[in-house]
C-alpha cells in the first residue's frame, strides 16, 4: 500500500489512539481493544458487522457527571441522539428527564415506563398526532415553536387540565460546527425570533389562552458546540426577554431551558466542551441577570444529548475490499452511509482503528469508505492505517454512540446494524441487526 501524502502517515500509539473512546477502553492483546471488559474482535465475531457497540457504564457515568455539575437543574437527555428502551431505562434510573420529537419517540418512553411528567416534546412542525399524544399521554413541557401549534393546542386540550408550555426563542446567536447545525439563528427553521418580535407574539398569545400554562422559556443554539460564550450570551437574552414578560405581564416565568448541543472530541487533540465552566459560567450570568433585572431566579433546564451517548458508542465494521487507484488508496468497509451518514452530511472527520490483530506495517494515509452507490459515501478520509490493511481485517471507530443508527436509513436494502450493550466483561444485545425479512414486510403490494 503506498503513501499518498508527502509527510510520513503514524497510527497513533495505544495511550493517544484511545484518547476518544470510551472510559472503559483498553488495549489487549494481538492488536484487540476491550470495552468494559468485552473484547471487539470477539464481538465481532458474535454479533457480526457492522456492529455498534454501547458503554452502559460509560452512559451512566455522564448521565450522573451532569446531574453533579447541575444539582439544581433539572437535565434532560435528547433523545433524537439515540433512543430504545434500554437507554430509556438508563436515564430514568439516572434521575434525568427525557426530550423527545415525536410521537414515536414519546411512545417507545411511555411504552417502556418512563414517567410521562419528566417528558419534554420538541420539534419545529409537529405533526396533529404528535400533539395529540402528548396531551393524551400528559407529558410534563411542550415546546412551542409556531403560532400555529398554539391554535391547534388550544383546540386539543380540555380547560380543567391546561398543558404546561414553553416557547422555543431564537436569541441570535452563531454557534455550532457546522452551518446545518447552527438552530439560534433567524435564517433558519426553528423557533421564534426575539429580533422580530415573533417570539413576544407568541407569548402574548398563549397568556390569552387557559387551556395553556406557560411556565418558561427554551432556546437551543446548535450542536456539536465546544465553547461556553454562546451559551453565557444567549442566557443574557434570554433573561432580558423574561424581564419584559414581566414588565409587560406581570408574570415572573419559573423556568428557563437554555438547550443542549454540548460537543464531544471525535478525533484525539479536539476539544469537547467542558461541562463543568458550563454549569458556573451560567450559573453565575443567570444569578446576576436576575439580581439586575430584579427577577427570581428560575429553574434551569438543559439538554445534552451526544455529550450522554456519543463517547460511549464504538462503531465496528469488516473491510471488504483494499484498492488503490488514481494514487489513493480506498478501504471498503461493510457499512457507510446507511448506518452513519453524518461524514456525507456535515464532513465529520473520525478515526478509525485496526483491531483484532496486531501489524508492524509502516503506516499509510487510507481513504476508508462504505458499500453504497455514492461517491460521498465516506467515513474517514485520509486516514493513517497500517500498511497491511487486508479484506476480512476489522476497524473500529470510536465515538460513535449519537447520531449513527438514529439517523440510519434503508439505503441499498442493506439493513441497519445491532446494537449491543458491554458491562462488566458482558455483552448483551440491545437492538437486533434489521433483517431482509423486516424490509420486506413493509413491501405490501405487486
Amino acid at each position: 500500500m503506498s503513501v499518498t501524502s508527502p509527510s510520513p502517515a503514524r497510527v497513533p500509539d495505544a495511550a493517544e489512539g484511545l484518547a476518544v473512546w470510551p472510559g472503559s477502553a483498553r488495549p489487549a492483546a494481538e492488536g484487540d481493544v476491550t470495552v468494559a471488559g468485552v473484547s471487539l474482535a470477539e464481538a465481532a465475531d458474535r454479533f457480526g458487522t457492522p456492529l455498534y457497540v454501547l458503554d452502559e457504564g460509560e452512559v451512566r457515568n455522564r448521565a450522573r457527571a451532569y446531574r453533579t455539575a447541575f444539582p439544581d437543574a433539572d437535565v434532560v437527555y435528547a433523545a433524537k441522539a439515540f433512543l430504545c428502551r434500554a437507554v430509556i431505562r438508563w436515564i430514568e434510573e439516572e434521575g434525568l428527564g427525557l426530550d423527545v420529537c415525536s410521537a414515536g419517540e414519546l411512545g417507545l418512553a411511555i411504552t417502556t415506563g418512563f414517567p410521562a411528567e419528566r417528558i419534554v416534546m420538541h420539534g419545529n412542525a409537529k405533526s396533529p398526532e404528535d400533539l395529540e399524544t402528548a396531551v393524551q399521554l400528559g407529558v410534563g413541557r411542550i415546546v412551542i415553536d409556531s403560532l400555529s401549534e398554539i391554535e391547534h393546542l388550544t383546540d386539543i386540550v380540555p380547560r380543567r387540565d391546561p398543558q404546561q408550555v414553553m416557547v422555543r426563542v431564537v436569541p441570535g446567536i452563531v454557534a455550532g460546527g457546522h452551518t446545518k447545525i447552527q438552530t439560534g439563528t433567524d435564517d433558519q427553521k426553528f423557533g421564534l425570533s426575539l429580533a422580530d418580535g415573533s417570539a413576544r407574539r407568541a407569548i402574548d398569545a398563549i397568556l390569552r389562552r387557559p387551556q395553556l400554562s406557560l411556565v418558561g422559556l427554551h432556546c437551543h443554539l446548535g450542536s456539536q458546540i465546544t465553547s461556553v460564550e454562546p451559551y453565557v450570551t444567549a442566557v443574557r437574552r434570554m433573561v432580558g426577554l423574561m424581564a419584559q414578560v414581566r414588565d409587560q405581564h406581570g408574570l415572573e416565568l419559573p423556568q428557563l431551558n437554555i438547550g443542549g448541543g454540548h460537543g464531544i472530541a471525535y478525533r484525539p487533540g479536539e476539544q469537547s466542551l467542558d461541562i463543568g465552566v458550563l454549569a458556573s459560567r451560567v450559573r453565575a450570568t443567570l444569578e446576576d441577570g436576575c439580581a439586575e433585572a430584579n427577577l427570581h431566579v428560575p429553574r434551569l433546564t438543559l439538554e445534552p444529548g451526544r455529550a450522554l451517548l456519543g463517547p460511549a458508542g464504538v462503531a465496528v465494521y469488516r473491510v471488504l475490499s483494499v484498492k488503490q487507484t488514481s494514487g489513493r488508496t480506498f478501504v471498503a468497509v461493510d457499512g457507510g452511509m446507511s448506518d452513519n451518514p453524518r461524514p456525507a452530511l456535515y464532513g465529520v472527520r473520525y478515526v478509525p482503528r485496526l483491531i483484532g490483530r496486531h501489524s508492524t506495517a509502516v503506516p499509510a494515509l487510507v481513504t476508508v469508505v462504505g458499500r453504497h452507490c455514492e461517491a460521498g459515501d465516506i467515513l474517514a478520509d485520509s486516514v493513517a492505517l497500517p500498511g497491511d490493511v487486508r479484506p476480512g481485517d476489522l476497524l473500529a471507530v470510536p465515538a460513535a454512540g449519537a447520531y449513527h443508527l438514529s439517523m440510519a436509513s434503508g439505503y441499498n436494502l442493506v439493513g441497519r446494524p445491532p446494537v449491543v450493550a458491554v458491562r462488566d466483561g458482558a455483552a448483551r444485545m440491545l437492538v437486533r441487526r434489521e433483517s431482509l425479512d423486516d424490509m420486506s414486510r413493509r413491501d405490501v403490494g405487486l
